[in-house]
């Protein structure tokens, strides 16, 4: 830490990103000019962004993977102390391992979170470069959740489980960044997402959503050849729920 306050290069890096983040976090990639970034950065020379990152979008692809990796380290620790138990865990254990990694991403010494914000604007916009900026490479503790999540729920038929685990990578994502932005906007505080049982009661909202029974009215809509087929109860699914995730 030390040795980053007295590296201008590094000041200055960190400046560009904690800056690019939040204007990206608010009005997307394509709302935000270079000149922009580097202006309100408070850098004086024009070309700083593009000698310390080249371009906007190996920018945007540094940060997508600074938080990335940052909750796929959290997840996989708590995971791995899940793994070294004698009992399994449970579904609302797991969930919680997807939702807590996901809060307080504030960059070093900024006191504010953008980074769940910013990825869900740049996955409505920039699917694909948000994709290919994780290399499939940062999701790894995703991707262990989601098979806990299929070994708690056998009881589920694995076609209305892969939809309602896609239907979780979009309720999710869209959740924190409405905390993310009411906590900034009030400085850490808000009289609802400050609540004791706000997050709680976001998780039981998940667990519900995972966990509940299916209605007759959705089993008539299943296809015959697909309700009867014990394959398609039990694959794995397509791994379209892989896309999003917060």
């Amino acid at each position: 830490m030390r040795l980053r306050q007295h590296n201008p290069d590094a000041q200055t890096r960190d400046a560009l990103k904690l800056t690019a983040r939040r204007l990206f976090a608010t009005r997307g990639i394509d709302g935000v000019s270079v000149r922009e970034i580097v202006i309100q950065a408070g850098q004086r020379n024009g070309g700083s962004l593009h000698y310390h990152f080249g371009t906007k979008e190996a920018l945007v692809r540094e940060l997508v993977v600074d938080g990335a990796k940052l909750i796929d380290d959290r997840r996989t620790v708590l995971l791995d102390a899940i793994q070294k138990r004698d009992s399994p865990p449970s579904l609302r254990e797991i969930i919680e391992i997807l939702v807590w990694p996901s809060t307080n991403l504030r960059h070093e010494g900024s006191g504010e979170d953008t980074y769940i914000r910013f990825i869900n604007v740049l996955q409505m916009s920039h699917r694909q470069l948000f994709l290919d900026a994780l290399e499939n490479r940062w999701n790894a503790g995703y991707q262990r959740c989601l098979a806990h999540i299929r070994e708690l729920l056998p009881k589920v038929p694995s076609l209305i489980l892969n939809q309602r685990l896609i239907f979780m990578g979009i309720y999710l994502p869209a959740i924190l960044s409405s905390r993310e932005t009411a906590l900034d906007e009030q400085h850490g505080r808000h009289h609802f997402w400050s609540a004791p049982y706000t997050m709680e009661n976001v998780i039981d909202s998940i667990e519900s959503l995972l966990r509940g029974p299916v209605s007759a009215q959705t089993h008539s809509k299943i296809p015959p050849s697909v309700a009867g087929n014990p394959i398609a109860k039990r694959s794995g699914g397509s791994g379209r729920e892989r896309d999003r995730r917060p």
